[in-house]
């Protein structure tokens, strides 16, 4: 049983074999007490003084013989348990071993399996698990090193053939080494599928900013009043100043593009997709730039017409005075008309100021072909015959008056 070459074929052999040798082990000890016993009763024998039924040699040599046949027992029974420890180490290397390399081949396989998403979230969901099994990753290397230095005790000792466990050894970690460049492939394929759909994300962000900007850019209300008006353009430029701001993260956007991965940047799709955010920026920026003046020219509009407002307003005042007055007779009295005209004359100096404050404002807006031309002309015209109706009934008034007092300055010379 000592002598026997059987060292397992196999871990489960092994530790068979291990466990019938601890029997074995323990019969022997408990024989090498039954001999001790038997030796130290038999040399009693050879001590003997008279009569002596065995030669003392014989009883000797005997006690030496069996002695020494149990020392060489143990002797086998020892170099039989580390035979058997040895092969147990190996076989539990190679158990080691086929394990690592079954683990490799799951995560070959769940590798060469993983799509890269579909969109955002998915890929942030396999970039997570991704991290997991790089964690995974970790701890196997670690015991995948603890078991290439038992290979090294193993191969240091030089108990069994090296060529096997050589080989083993350099298989898996040719498999290890492609099992790390498969994840880092996957780990920069998840990493351009990330930076791919964010920008995607970021430029239909950007498309849905725009587009609610040209619905306000757009709007077709500039206001009723000058007040209104006002509100609307204060807005308005904020809104300006806004996309004034996007303007960078627009032209970035082909930047962006260029750092992509190739598979990702070359497609018509993103390609046809910059290009239509470039484009309706522009659009944005064009009609905020025509709203601007839109809005301009409404609230000149509006102010003109408060003006216009306030000229009539005046104007039918004092038409209304004059159609009423009647030119005195009397000297004094027509002396008090005449400082009363002297004061209307400083009046309509400064209303006139601003009829031509009017006509120029209007002049701007037709030549700039403003929507409202033909009304704004209109209101134009209205003002300045009123105006006019109003100079013509001062300047026959003063001609009465002047009438008046030639007459008085006659009658009073005679």
């Amino acid at each position: 049983l000592l002598v026997s070459k059987d060292l397992g074929k196999h871990l489960l052999e092994v530790e068979d074999l291990l466990q019938k040798h601890g029997l074995l082990e323990a019969d022997i000890s408990a024989q090498t007490e039954r001999v001790q016993a038997l030796n130290a009763a038999a040399l009693k024998f050879s001590e003997l003084e008279g009569y002596q039924p065995c030669d003392p040699q014989i009883i000797c040599n005997r006690v030496n013989h069996v002695q020494t046949c149990l020392e060489e027992l143990e002797e086998l029974a020892a170099k039989r348990r580390k035979e058997l420890e040895d092969s147990r180490q190996l076989w539990t290397f190679f158990q080691e071993m086929e394990e690592a390399e079954a683990w490799i081949r799951e995560k070959e396989k769940i590798l060469a399996a993983k799509s890269c998403g579909r969109d955002l979230s998915s890929v942030m969901t396999l970039t997570t698990k991704h991290k997991t099994m790089l964690g995974e990753l970790g701890n196997r290397r670690a015991l995948l090193h603890q078991t290439m230095k038992k290979g090294e005790k193993i191969l240091a000792k030089k108990s069994f053939s090296s060529v096997g466990i050589q080989e083993k050894m350099r298989e898996v970690c040719l498999r290890w080494k492609k099992l790390e460049e498969i994840t880092g492939l996957h780990q920069q394929r998840l990493e351009d599928a990330m930076n791919f759909f964010q920008f995607s994300a970021e430029t239909d962000d950007l498309v849905a900013w725009l587009q609610d900007m040209y619905r306000i850019v757009s709007s077709d209300d500039f206001g009723h009043d000058d007040y209104s008006s006002q509100a609307l353009l204060r807005k308005h430029r904020a809104v300006v100043d806004e996309v004034e701001k996007h303007r960078g993260a627009v032209m970035s956007l082909r930047k962006q593009l260029a750092l992509l991965a190739p598979d990702h940047r070359q497609g018509v799709d993103v390609q046809i997709r910059v290009v239509e955010v470039e484009q309706l920026y522009g659009e944005v920026a064009e009609v905020a730039v025509l709203r601007t003046q839109w809005l301009q020219d409404a609230l000149a509009v509006y102010r003109m017409f408060s003006e216009v407002h306030a000229c009539e307003v005046w104007v039918d005042e004092k038409e209304q005075w004059l159609e009423k007055m009647e030119v005195p007779e009397e000297l004094d009295e027509v002396e008090v008309v005449q400082h009363r005209f002297e004061s209307l004359d400083q009046e309509m100096n400064s209303v006139m100021g601003r009829i031509l404050d009017v006509n120029q404002v209007v002049q701007q807006l037709v030549d700039g072909g403003h929507p409202s031309s033909d009304e704004v002309r209109s209101c134009q015209d209205h003002l300045n015959s009123r105006w006019n109706r109003v100079v013509e009934l001062v300047e026959n008034k003063k001609s009465q008056l002047s009438s008046v007092l030639k007459i008085q300055n006659f009658l009073l010379e005679c």
